[in-house]
């Protein structure tokens, strides 16, 4: 019954550690083996376990030799298991290497780290975010779910592509969403905005349902699919939609030495939102000592939320009240 489980366990070791086992059970015995046999030549077992190595390896130091026929006799029986096992060994392990490269292209390889970004959907955005993450953070590691690509090397986009929908559990399970830091899925722009829109919020709903905490950034496409993204679970919703059509409102209508375009990408890739926490200091105060108490922070106030309601830039005699959030844009 011993043995049986002893094998049971042996044969579900991965094939790497059980092929090394076994070449340094095999060394283990031939140096014993030797050390009993010629003790003059191999005082210790240590030495006699060296010889085994050396031999077997084919590097032949010759500083231990057997010199007896029953020696010798190991010495060849060594040569001719010891070495193929060797070789064998190198081979499986750059096979198994190739065979891992691969299969981490082709998206079927479950990722185990924690803390990650997950990122639904393979686009341009996509592209473009993942080069702007890394580049600010080069640390961050970056999951990508889609099902829609069959291979992604590892070399040219270094992200982790989880092969698979995101809708299902066994797919979010395979990129590892209960230990995730942030989820971010994009819509499929080469469907049609509502069939877009319906799997970005299944794929909401997946993600909430396997992680209750995480923050889930949906983009939509519609309006009418708004109030089904938050109801999925989402913590932010993107409209590139709306985003665009203001973005080209400005366009037409600018100054000709305006560059909506052109600050906006600017700004958004040297300055980050952030909603800034106020003091009681400066309660009943005017925006204009808002703005300067902050900016001697090293943050631009460029407006308030209240009560729901958005006003950016407003005037400079504009007063804070309790309860106000303050927009601001820093580094």
């Amino acid at each position: 019954m011993g043995i049986e489980i002893l094998r049971h366990i042996y044969f579900r070791i991965p094939v790497l550690i059980r092929l090394l086992l076994t070449i340094l059970l095999v060394m283990l015995s031939f140096g014993i083996l030797i050390h009993f046999i010629e003790p003059e030549q191999y005082p210790t077992i240590f030495d006699g376990i060296w010889w085994a190595f050396v031999t077997g390896a084919t590097v032949g130091y010759g500083d231990y030799v057997p010199v007896s026929a029953a020696g010798r006799t190991i010495g060849v029986l060594l040569m001719l298991s010891g070495a193929g096992l060797i070789t064998f060994y190198i081979s499986l392990f750059a096979a198994s290497t190739i065979k891992y490269e691969r299969d981490l292209s082709k998206g079927v390889i479950s990722y185990k780290g924690s803390d990650h970004l997950i990122c639904i959907g393979w686009n341009e955005r996509t592209k473009k975010l993942v080069e702007i993450t890394l580049k600010s953070r080069p640390k961050m590691e970056v999951v990508l779910i889609d099902q829609s690509l069959t291979h992604l090397s590892y070399q040219h986009f270094p992200i982790h592509f989880i092969h698979g929908d995101a809708t299902e559990d066994w797919t979010l399970k395979q990129a590892n969403v209960k230990k995730a830091s942030k989820v971010i899925i994009t819509s499929n722009m080469s469907e049609s905005e509502e069939s877009a829109d319906k799997y970005s919020v299944l794929s909401t709903v997946a993600v909430r349902g396997n992680n209750e905490d995480i923050p889930i950034i949906t983009e939509i496409l519609t309006k009418r699919q708004i109030k089904n993204a938050k109801r999925a679970g989402a913590t932010t919703i993107i409209r590139p939609n709306d985003f665009m059509s203001t973005l080209l409102y400005h366009e037409l209508f600018k100054d000709k030495k305006t560059k909506p375009f052109e600050s906006i990408l600017a700004l958004l890739h040297e300055q980050r939102f952030i909603h800034l926490p106020l003091p009681n200091t400066l309660y009943n105060c005017s925006f204009i000592d808002v703005l300067t108490f902050y900016k001697r922070k090293g943050f631009l106030v460029i407006g308030i939320i209240r009560d729901g309601k958005w006003k950016i830039n407003p005037n400079y005699d504009f007063l804070i009240q309790d309860g106000d959030v303050i927009i601001g844009l820093g580094s």
